[in-house]
């Protein structure tokens, strides 16, 4: 062999991306190959980062984006350009309003063909510029450390959220030979001396505060520090859409969950408050009750928001205190406010736990042999502390907000802003993460069939996942809206379902069908006990639609209404 021969390869900008990735701290990516992105395949090939090969790139964003989600550091996905890319979409969106970190990364057309229209020819900055906090295209291979470590700072800074970066394919084998960039590492806005010194005083002068929790950036020292800080102030407590983990229910704070036909008891008491302290969350749609809770802009109540991105403040309302800073640091400011001489509202946070226990311990009736609300009160009392749910949207999610207890932080995957086919690629995604623990993955039946087929992926990878799926034959949410705005003209709603105890079994998994509430124990013991990935096929009565409502008392009162 000669020497020039013997002599070392330039590295490729293929392999100083992987590189980059590796000097991250990333172990694992979730992906689709394609063929526009293979120098990036084979350099991860002896990389030592563990690949998740989905079967469709709607499931690899989305296990991404729950691995992001749970860890607070950016999930990674590839696709290919193209339909792999716009399938992506989905997850992508999903990271945007949940603000959670996430990078992917898609295949493109070589750099000479652009503007021709070439196959599968996209431009991403102009597909994803509007649900991304960066979309952008390398367009030379040196560049490729540079891009990448800003792609981790930006996934991370303030408000996180979900960076897109296209790579052309002739550009991963342009020579990098360049340094790699250090490991990025977040910068936590904190609080202001000032900043503190006006809250202090704010909390002073309240008769009646309420404390709401939401968004990410949340760790297990801001939980403990932010509960430290309720119970020395007994202020009462809500967690916004989907961040039920955020604080523990049965703490004698906690007031409920502020969602999606949330405890009309708890709407008034936040409805009611002389000062709302917001930490976190946007206080979007949901949280604020169709932007019913306050004024816009201006709120008579006294509002505290806590962001930590600051084009968040005043977005929507013009708070009385706005501080920009991430929860974690709040947090652990809020732990070293003294304790106040008094705390005149103690009475209303017990009667506003007590509200909550009242709301969520007992099921309500619903038609049918398969009470929904009972089945989740089964999970709650079976399922061990650090248990985790995933779910995507559907009716069927009202069951969980309202019955079940998230106990830990962390323990709920599910997408604030309502995608459906987020149940069981999130649940993929944190049986890899965290392969000791059991993962259960909640469904509708139209919401598991949007991607369903990541069961496969779970049986591939041995992952023991348990799928429930609420089979009520129909588009249950659409229904609802349906019968209340156009009573008894159902359109487009009804759906044939497969036997989805069969459709386990025919990729490898176990499957148990479950057709009154008494038999689901039985069920959810086997499926745990089998070490294969399972699904508990339960089925429910289309007329129970919510907990405490019925497709048929909804459209009564609509036709009442005519």
């Amino acid at each position: 062999m000669s020497e020039e021969a013997a002599r070392p390869l330039p590295r490729t900008a293929a392999q100083a991306l992987v590189d980059q990735l590796v000097a991250n701290g990333v172990e694992h990516v979730f992906a689709v190959p394609g063929e526009s992105y293979l120098p990036v395949l084979d350099a991860l090939h002896d990389s030592g980062i563990a690949i998740t090969v989905c079967r469709q790139e709607g499931g690899a964003a989305m296990m991404a984006e729950a691995h992001g989600k749970a860890t607070g550091r950016p999930g990674i996905c590839f696709v290919t350009r193209g339909p792999g890319a716009t399938n992506a979409s989905a997850g992508i969106h999903i990271a945007q309003q949940d603000s959670t970190p996430m990078i992917l990364f898609v295949g493109q057309i070589e750099r000479g063909l652009r503007d021709r229209e070439a196959w599968q020819e996209v431009d991403y900055r102009a597909a994803f510029g509007p649900i991304s906090k960066w979309a952008t295209e390398i367009e030379t291979g040196v560049r490729v450390p540079e891009y990448v470590s800003r792609a981790f700072h930006t996934a991370c800074g303030g408000r996180p959220g979900p960076v897109v970066m296209a790579l052309p394919k002739d550009m991963l084998k342009d020579p990098a030979p360049g340094p790699i960039a250090p490991a990025f590492a977040p910068v936590e806005a904190a609080p202001g001396i000032e900043d503190m010194e006006r809250l202090a005083a704010l909390l002073s002068e309240a008769q009646n505060p309420f404390l709401l929790l939401g968004g990410s950036r949340w760790d297990e020292r801001a939980y403990a520090d932010l509960r430290a800080f309720a119970e020395r102030f007994d202020l009462p407590v809500a967690t916004s859409y989907r961040r039920l983990p955020l604080f523990d229910p049965l703490h004698p704070n906690y007031a409920g969950d502020l969602g999606l036909a949330a405890n009309l008891k708890l709407v008034a008491r936040v409805k009611a408050a002389d000062l709302l302290i917001v930490l976190g969350g946007r206080l979007g749609e949901v949280a604020s009750q169709m932007y019913a809770l306050l004024d816009i802009p201006a709120p008579r109540t006294r509002l505290v928001h806590i962001h930590p991105g600051p084009e968040e403040l005043g977005r929507v309302y013009v708070p009385h205190l706005a501080i920009n800073a991430a929860p974690t640091r709040m947090a652990a400011a809020l732990a070293r406010l003294p304790a106040p001489a008094s705390t005149p509202w103690s009475e209303a946070t017990r009667a506003g736990h007590a509200e909550y226990l009242a709301w969520s311990e007992t099921a309500t009736p619903q038609p049918g042999a398969v009470n929904f609300g009972a089945v989740m009160i089964q999970l709650r009392e079976a399922l061990p502390t650090d248990a985790i749910l995933c779910n995507g949207a559907g009716n069927y999610a009202a069951w969980i907000h309202r019955f079940y207890r998230f106990r830990r932080l962390a323990t709920h995957m599910a997408p604030t802003s309502g995608s459906m086919g987020y149940g069981v690629p999130s649940a993929v995604a944190m049986k890899r993460l965290y392969p000791e623990r059991i993962v259960i993955s909640l469904n509708g039946d139209g919401d598991f069939l949007m991607n369903g087929q990541e069961f496969a992926t779970a049986v591939q990878y041995g992952l023991n996942i348990v799928c429930i799926v609420a089979d009520n034959a129909s588009y249950g949410t659409i229904r609802m809206h349906q019968e209340r705005d156009f009573p008894g003209r159902v359109c487009a709603t009804d759906l044939v379902n497969p036997d989805f105890a069969a459709y386990a079994r025919a990729f490898g998994g176990v499957g148990f069908t479950v057709e009154r509430t008494e038999d689901f124990p039985a069920a959810l013991d086997a499926a745990l006990a089998a070490h294969r990935p399972a699904i508990i096929h339960v089925k429910i009565a289309v007329d129970a639609i919510a907990p405490g409502a019925t497709l048929t008392a909804i459209r009564e009162k609509a036709l009442a209404g005519q």
